[in-house]
């Protein structure tokens, strides 16, 4: 199989799923393939209900085209839209951290079932027009319905999605920090969520020696330390040696708690201090997260650090920049952030949809409150696409007040400087 392809059906909220199969010999090939087709029909009817009809074709013009439509045989596992809708406002009712504030949402879009704007549509619709109406009657952009059915949650740590289905997921997901000190039987599992996590390099996209011998971090994401600790301590001690850090948040979509009280620790002095308390609504227990009093890397001390934000900067993200800040460990450069302050569990639906409620919220013992609407408000607001150049700068006019700069460093931060500058 080459590449596949959703298209719109026929009718309202039905969908074709086209499949391309390297083959000149398509009848062959489908004799060949008979049994995986079958499985490829029967998950689409599962994970996919709208996708009535599955097609198998070579591409090549006038070929022949075998269909496969939905035969029906799974409609009890079939939800409507309306029961979507109705079986994601209880999870709501049920689960989200606000009680009073869930109830005021579901009855804003039962308003919207009873008038029929969920009627016809398919998954991918009626997740995007869903979540719009949750998040618009709540404020609350972690409340979300997206495709693929979740497993049900347990009732462990929590942790702060991305804000999007199933990336982050977190980094996107990165999404649930579990302590290192769990049982041997997680070893497996922990060594499935490495493997992705390595091929995005821990959301570490970029580790830099600017000229002027000032450090770059640009983070992507924040895993929980058992899957990214090495890659974090590794990232730390190549800018251990720079007179200044620069801490790129401005793509960060989220990730663990654990793994910002990890970066944190690494800038801060070596008695534990007291970062962040998640609330969780469903137990009523608080939850401490603390800096590391021991690290396997040299920290990060006595050394300006600048932390970009954007926008799209949001929940673990956000976290990160927002407990800097807090410390006063940290200038915070760029836009106000997303706003996403409240830990995440995915709840199944169907198979094909899941809901992702809110079920705990952050408090910050340093400042009493958190970041959920207001996003984390810059001290040096600028664009974010001139915040980089913004914190470079302030970098830089440090290097050059520091004693004992060795020449080539100096010359390196005035020349950089001056380009600043000019083209500021």
């Amino acid at each position: 199989m080459r590449r596949a392809e959703l298209r719109r059906g026929d009718g309202p909220g039905l969908l074709l799923v086209r499949v391309f199969a390297e083959t000149a010999d398509l009848p062959a090939w489908a004799e060949e393939h008979r049994e995986p087709m079958a499985e490829l029909r029967r998950e689409l009817s599962l994970r996919l209900p709208s996708a009535r009809m599955l097609e198998f074709t070579s591409g090549a013009p006038d070929g022949p085209v075998i269909s496969m439509p939905d035969d029906g045989s799974l409609a009890a596992e079939q939800l409507s839209s309306q029961d979507i809708v109705r079986k994601a406002l209880a999870l709501l009712r049920e689960n989200y951290v606000f009680p009073e504030l869930a109830g005021q949402v579901a009855a804003s879009v039962e308003a919207r079932l009873a008038a029929g704007e969920y009627d016809n549509l398919d998954e991918i619709a009626l997740t995007e027009l869903l979540t719009s109406h949750l998040q618009d009657a709540s404020g609350d952009k972690h409340l979300r319905v997206g495709l693929g059915g979740a497993r049900p949650p347990g009732r462990g740590e929590p942790g702060r999605g991305p804000g999007r289905p199933g990336r982050e997921r977190d980094g996107r997901d990165g999404r649930d920090g579990r302590d290192a000190g769990q049982p041997a039987g997680r070893e497996p599992g922990r060594q499935r969520m490495r493997h992705p996590g390595q091929l995005v390099n821990f959301g570490i996209h970029r580790v830099e020696r600017l000229d002027g011998n000032v450090g770059y971090l640009d983070l992507r994401g924040v895993p929980p330390p058992e899957h990214a600790g090495p890659a974090i301590t590794a990232a730390m001690e190549l800018v251990a040696g720079t007179f200044a850090l620069i801490i790129d948040l401005r793509r960060n979509g989220g990730g663990s708690p654990h793994g910002v009280a990890l970066w944190c620790s690494y800038l801060i002095d070596e008695p534990p201090t007291r970062l962040n308390d998640i609330f969780s609504a469903d137990t009523g227990e608080t939850r401490q997260f603390w800096s590391y009093p021991y690290l396997p890397g040299r920290r990060y001390l006595d050394r300006p650090v600048y932390v970009l934000t954007s926008s799209r900067t949001f929940s673990g993200g956000e976290d990160l920049g927002y407990t800097l800040q807090a410390l006063g460990r940290a200038e915070v450069i760029g836009e106000a952030t997303g706003g996403g302050a409240h830990p995440t569990r995915p709840f199944p639906i169907s198979a094909a949809v899941h809901i992702g409620v809110p079920f705990a919220r952050s408090i910050s013992p340093l400042t009493g409150t958190n970041w959920q609407g207001t996003g984390v408000i810059p001290d040096t607001p600028a664009p974010a696409d001139q915040a980089r150049d913004v914190a470079y700068a302030k970098a830089l006019r440090h290097v050059l007040e520091l004693e004992d700069v060795p020449p080539p460093i100096a010359d390196e931060a005035r020349d950089v400087l001056a380009t600043l500058e000019m083209t500021g």
